[in-house]
């Protein structure tokens, strides 16, 4: 059933649950569902629709048992800085947990991104990234053996890889980087504490330095209810 104008109940809720929201300050509980659906006049599934958009946008979030108001999704620059210089200006406190941090043999495709020979070693990293605490995204990071070996001993995986890269020697040049929808698999959702129903955000990147030599191979994914990117167009 829909009401005037052809829209769907869900969607009225949805609009006037998202006028709620913005009267309320960050962490503030949302209103119940059963005392939402009484307010409304609407069946409890109705209600839950309208949360779960909402939930995909981002205005709110599941906090122990409840429902509390987001806090602001954190904008990334698309550019060659780094994920901890798009944070820390904005406000935001960056920091990662290390999930993996190894050497593995290059495959065909990988080889060929890097320009290095099949088989050839690669350091992969991976770590999930936080923002003031929140998981936000999950960054796998290939670098040649044969360039950046050292770094398996001397990096920090705490801080920031790019700053470990100008350290030695070597500057950013350039970038291609693909953007896509999709959905995260069972193993990346429980990294992230998301699930598989959430829309993620999935760049792959690979940067040159200023020769343009491959530089890394990197694969982020990241919680679209928490992401957002920003590009920057001139003529």
């Amino acid at each position: 059933m829909t009401e005037a104008g052809n829209l769907p109940k869900y969607y009225r809720v949805r609009t006037e649950l998202a006028a709620i929201v913005a009267e309320l300050s960050e962490g503030d509980a949302v209103p119940a569902e059963r005392d939402l659906a009484a307010r409304f006049a609407v069946s409890r599934e109705t209600v839950r629709q309208a949360v779960r958009e909402l939930l995909v946008e981002g205005l709110i979030q599941r906090r122990g048992r409840g429902t509390v108001v987001a806090s602001p999704k954190l904008v990334q620059p698309l550019s060659l800085g780094s994920y901890t210089e798009g944070a820390l200006s904005q406000g935001r406190v960056p920091s990662r947990e290390l999930v993996a941090f190894e050497e593995e043999s290059a495959d065909a495709e990988l080889a060929g991104e890097l320009s290095i020979p099949i088989g050839a070693a690669v350091l992969r990293l991976e770590r999930v990234l936080l923002a003031d605490g929140q998981k936000i995204g999950l960054e796998n990071t290939y670098l040649a053996v044969r360039r950046f070996g050292a770094l398996a001993s001397t990096f920090d995986p705490g801080t920031s890889l790019y700053a470990a890269i100008r350290a030695t020697g070597v500057e950013l040049g350039s970038a291609t980087e693909r953007i896509e929808t999709v959905l995260a698999s069972p193993r990346d959702a429980a990294l992230l504490d998301s699930t598989t129903a959430m829309p993620m955000l999935l760049l792959d990147r690979t940067s040159l330095d200023t020769d343009g030599v491959p530089i890394e191979r990197v694969r982020s994914l990241y919680r679209g209810d928490r992401m957002a990117f920003l590009a920057v167009l001139r003529e």
